[in-house]
C-alpha cells in the first residue's frame, strides 16, 4: 500500500473556505480561470497551522497559487492543496489562476498580474519552464517570494525554493511494482510514449523506468519514447496506432495519467489485456486500476506540494520565517489493486483528501531538514 512508510498524528480538522470569482488585473479575458479563497479559522495552531502564539492573531496576507491549466487533474490536486493549506492558515488569503489549456505565455500573464494582487508570496507550477526565467528573476528581484512548485525554476530565474518530487523515483518506482508481471528471463518490448516531450519531470519519469528495466530485465527491449500528445483524443490516437504497431509488448509506459485512460479504454475496446504502468492520479485512471487494466500508477502526491508551498510561504509573510533553499522532496506512492479503494475513496473532495495526508504533512512540517536536499540534485 503506497505511504506506508509515512506515519505521524493527525493534523487540524478541516476548516471552512470562502471562495469567490474574480478576474486577474492584466487577463481581464474569459478565457482564464481564477478564483479567490479566503481561509477562516478557529484552530490556534499545530505543525500544520500557524507558526505564531495561540493568543495572537497572524496578519493577513494576500499569496496566490497559478498552475498549468484548470482542466488536468494534476494539476487542479496542487490547487487543491494549495486551498487547504489556505483554509487552515488564519490570515491567509489565497488566490488561485490557471488558463483553461496549458499556454506559458497566458501563464506569465496571470503570474506577473498576481504580483500587484498577491504580493506576499506565490507559488506556481508550470509546463513551460523557460518561459518563466526572466519572469522570475524579475519578481524575485521585487521583492516577491515565489516557490516553484513540481518544475523548478531553471538557471538564472533566481527562485531558490523548489517543491516537488524525485520523478526519477517515481519512474522506478513504476516499473519496480510492473517487475512483479515481468519474469526475470523474458523477453520482447516495452513500449513507452511521452505526453509533453521536452517537459523534464516526465523525461525524469521515463529515465528512472528505463534504467530499472535495462538493469532488472537486460532481455527487453526499449522501444520509445514516442510522443503520444496530452490532449485526450490524441493521446488516445496515437496509443491506439502504438498497440496497433506492437500488439505483443511486454509492458506499456506513458509517465502522465491520460495514457492510462486511453490504454484501459483500448483494452475494453480490443479485449486484449496489456501491462499498463502510468502515473497521476485522474478519476479516470483511478478507474482503470479499479478494473484491473492498470496494474499501477505512480502517485506524485500534488496535493501535498500545493499545500507544503503555500505554508512556507504563509509562514515567511505572517511571521519572517525565511523560504527554505533548496528542493523539498515530500515523497511518492504507488496506486495499485492492494490500496485503489483507499486512494479512491482520498479522492472524493478536499476534505477527504486532508484527512488522508493530515499525518504526512504534520510529520514532514515538524521536520524539514529531512526533506529538503540541494536545488542541483532535483531530478
Amino acid at each position: 500500500m503506497s505511504l506506508g512508510w509515512f506515519t505521524g498524528k493527525a493534523g487540524p480538522a478541516a476548516c471552512s473556505c470562502v471562495i469567490a470569482v474574480f478576474a486577474l488585473a492584466a487577463c481581464g479575458s474569459s478565457s482564464t480561470s481564477t478564483s479567490t479563497s479566503t481561509s477562516t479559522s478557529s484552530s490556534s495552531g499545530g505543525s500544520s497551522g500557524n507558526g505564531g502564539s495561540s493568543s495572537s492573531k497572524p496578519k493577513t496576507v494576500h499569496l496566490a497559487m497559478i498552475v498549468a491549466d484548470s482542466t488536468e487533474n494534476a494539476f487542479q490536486e496542487m490547487e487543491f492543496g494549495a486551498e487547504e493549506a489556505a483554509a487552515h492558515l488564519p490570515g491567509v488569503e489565497l488566490s488561485t489562476a490557471a488558463p483553461p489549456t496549458a499556454s506559458g505565455s497566458a501563464e506569465v500573464q496571470m503570474f506577473q498580474s498576481a504580483q500587484q494582487t498577491s504580493k506576499d508570496g506565490i507559488g506556481l507550477m508550470t509546463t513551460a519552464p523557460p518561459d518563466f526565467t526572466r519572469p522570475f528573476s524579475q519578481a524575485v528581484a521585487a521583492g516577491i517570494p515565489v516557490v516553484a512548485v513540481d518544475a523548478p525554476g531553471l538557471p538564472g530565474s533566481n527562485v531558490q525554493t523548489f517543491v516537488g518530487n524525485s520523478n526519477t523515483e517515481i519512474g522506478a518506482g513504476v516499473a519496480t511494482y510492473m517487475l512483479n508481471k515481468i519474469p526475470a528471463n523474458a523477453t520482447g518490448q516495452v513500449i513507452i510514449g511521452n505526453p509533453i516531450p521536452g517537459l523534464p519531470l516526465l523525461q525524469a519519469r521515463i529515465n528512472g523506468f528505463i534504467s530499472v528495466i535495462k538493469a532488472k530485465r537486460p532481455n527487453l527491449k526499449i522501444v520509445g519514447p514516442f510522443n503520444v500528445g496530452n490532449e485526450p483524443t490524441d493521446n488516445y490516437n496515437h496509443w491506439n496506432e502504438l498497440v496497433t504497431k506492437y500488439p505483443n509488448g511486454v509492458a506499456y509506459f506513458d509517465p502522465g495519467d491520460q495514457g492510462a485512460i486511453s490504454l484501459a479504454r483500448i483494452e475494453k475496446q480490443t479485449g486484449k489485456h496489456l501491462l499498463v504502468g502510468a502515473c497521476d492520479v485522474d478519476p479516470g485512471a483511478l478507474a482503470g486500476v479499479a478494473s484491473g487494466d492498470v496494474y499501477v500508477l505512480g502517485d506524485p502526491h500534488h496535493f501535498l506540494k500545493g499545500y507544503i508551498a503555500i505554508y512556507l510561504l504563509a509562514q515567511h509573510a505572517q511571521f519572517g520565517k525565511s523560504l527554505p533553499k533548496g528542493w523539498w522532496n515530500p515523497g511518492f506512492g504507488l496506486v495499485t489493486s492492494a490500496n485503489i479503494s483507499q486512494i479512491m475513496a482520498r479522492e472524493q473532495n478536499n476534505q477527504t483528501r486532508y484527512a488522508y495526508y493530515a499525518p504526512i504533512i504534520q510529520k514532514e512540517l515538524a521536520d524539514p531538514s529531512a526533506y529538503i536536499k540541494p536545488l542541483s540534485e532535483a531530478n
